[in-house]
């Protein structure tokens, strides 16, 4: 269900937690699907922040649905910044027609670009200025490979004699404004003569082995000297300038990848953060820089003045509120509205109030489900499956206490407009989510896994449902040795891992951490806790029953500890 985005319009970017589960990514593609509907002045784009669960690519392709893009930072990047849009021309231009180009555009720096549109160099304006001082170099012409098509360009000439495709390939440039004499001692094989209308410099000219003639002053070239300088191969192009004027320009018409500043050159892609740009900016004397796609193509050019108009990246937030959950660089882009239905966290702060939806119902699609239904927006049959989808999910088919009758007539009405069957198809999504086939410890873990704080305490809390005690058990006996090295790693002091067993409605928490026995046992008073694991019937709800349980436990652990 792609959806087209008009050219230059807004993007908003619909997101869900890190480690997204099922609810994540169908809440941020059915969100971004109503506001598109509701509000087409801004473009929605779903995003995810993390890699899919075996569950949730079961329900992307048993609906038709492509993953969201990945967007694992939200930091404000070179491609929310103004960039120029100068177009990248030839190395084949000429120097003039780079300088009128520059004069016609104010633009400081041309990017030279090949056939495919990479960036070859760059010709300044400062570049332009020393090849034009530098003009008494007089093999110029011959070292650039200018091309007679340039010349004539430069020259607002004609070509009378020779193959205008053709490029100067030796000799100097000079002027026959001597006698005979004069001329046989300066004019060598295969030189650029710039003659007048005197037939007898003309005819010398050839005769001393000339590779090109610029008759100047407008005057026809004769029949008789044509046939003569075709003969000995000579090239001749008219130009109406006087001879002082077409020294001056011929050397101009020079091409531009001559001069050009190539190999090493400074760019950035569009992805690049701002930050690391402003940071290179610093220590270089450019005016301006280029900017490269995705593909590695040039795209336009970026200077320090651009940085004064930077457009922060525009964000909803769907299923969760806490900053720790949410997607990298978020302090940094502009957050327009927030969909969850989990507890208030901390750490997230907005510069200005946004529009903050909280209902405490099982899953984020049911809060989505009535706001199609607030708004009048037809529900399309992929994306009501999709929705029923993270409705069964995250309430366990309505085996979690997070459950509501609201959830439950979301889903039921939802999966008739699906056309399915919500216990064959639950038992089939989850039975896709426990499968372990050619997983390691590490894709188990961080399927879903959420970060939480308790005062001082700073613990994570990941959990993977199972329709067998059997699957559970395989997944244990990998994820229990990974549980420190996660800890380490997210600098966390208590970790743990539910295993849910959904047919018996029932969790083996896994945990490791310091004084982790301890603080399970008091938060859950009820249970054996082991070294390293726990029995927990009944308990089937992070939201709901561990993470209320482990911040009391932690709370009365701290109290007598």
């Amino acid at each position: 269900m792609a959806e087209y985005k008009p050219q230059g319009q807004k993007t908003v970017l619909v997101v869900g937690h890190r480690n997204p589960d099922t609810d994540s990514i169908c809440s941020a593609i059915a969100y971004a699907y109503l506001k598109n509907k509701i509000n087409p002045a801004l473009h929605y784009e779903p995003r995810r922040a993390g890699a899919l669960s075996s569950e949730t690519k079961f329900v992307l392709s048993y609906f038709g649905f492509a993953a969201p893009d990945l967007c694992g930072d939200v930091s404000p990047q070179v491609e929310d910044l103004s960039i120029r849009r100068v177009d990248g021309v030839s190395g084949s231009m000429s120097m003039k027609d780079a300088w009128n180009l520059m004069r016609d555009t104010d633009a400081n720096t041309l990017p030279i670009v090949d056939e495919e549109n990479r960036l070859q160099g760059l010709i300044t304006m400062t570049d332009v200025a020393t090849a034009y001082m530098d003009a008494f170099d007089a093999h110029t012409m011959a070292d650039a490979k200018t091309t007679y098509e340039n010349m004539v360009q430069t020259l607002d000439g004609a070509m009378v004699v020779g193959d205008i495709c053709e490029s100067v390939c030796d000799g100097k440039i000079c002027v026959a404004a001597g006698n005979a004499a004069t001329m046989a001692s300066v004019i060598e094989k295969g030189d650029t003569v710039i003659v007048s209308n005197r037939a007898e410099s003309q005819i010398l000219a050839i005769e001393l082995g000339a590779g090109c003639m610029i008759v100047t002053g407008s005057n026809p070239v004769p029949q008789h000297i044509q046939r003569m300088a075709s003969a000995h191969g000579t090239v001749v192009v008219a130009t109406p300038h006087d001879s002082y004027t077409a020294a001056r320009l011929v050397s101009q018409s020079a091409p531009v990848s001559y001069f050009m500043t190539k190999g090493d050159l400074l760019s950035f892609s569009l992805k690049a953060a701002v930050d690391d740009v402003q940071k290179v900016m610093v220590n270089v004397r450019h005016r301006y820089f280029p900017v490269l796609d995705t593909e590695g193509r040039y795209y336009g050019m970026i200077s320090r003045r651009n940085m004064m108009d930077l457009r922060r990246k525009q964000v909803i937030l769907v299923d969760h509120n806490e900053l720790a959950q949410a997607v990298e660089g978020l302090p940094q882009a502009e957050v327009l509205e927030i969909i969850d239905h989990h507890r208030l966290g901390s750490g997230l702060q907005t510069a200005a109030p946004v529009y903050f939806r909280n209902q405490p119902v099982g899953c984020t699609c049911t809060i989505i489900h009535q706001m199609y239904q607030e708004n009048g927006v037809k529900i399309p049959r992929e994306m009501a499956g999709l929705m029923c989808s993270a409705i069964l999910s995250d309430t366990l088919a309505f085996r979690s206490p997070t459950c509501t009758l609201m959830d439950r007539n979301a889903a039921e009405h939802l999966a008739e407009l699906a056309g399915i069957d919500i216990d064959k198809y639950a038992n089939e999504m989850f039975e896709a989510g426990a499968s372990l086939e050619g997983k390691s410890a590490k894709d188990i873990f961080y399927t879903d896994f959420k970060p939480f704080a308790c005062g001082e305490v700073h613990f994570g809390i990941g959990q993977s449902s199972f329709m067998s005690d059997r699957s559970a058990q395989k997944a244990k006996d990998l994820l229990l040795p990974y549980l420190d090295e996660v800890r380490e790693r997210e600098g966390l002091d208590l970790v743990c891992y539910m295993l849910t067993n959904i047919l018996t409605e029932s969790t083996e928490l896994i945990y490791a951490g310091f004084h982790a026995g301890a603080i399970v046992g008091h938060s859950f008073p009820d249970a054996a806790p082991g070294e390293n694991s726990v029995f927990l019937p009944g308990v089937v709800s992070r939201k709901k029953q561990m993470v209320p349980n482990l911040t009391r436990g932690i709370n009365e652990w701290q109290s007598v500890g």
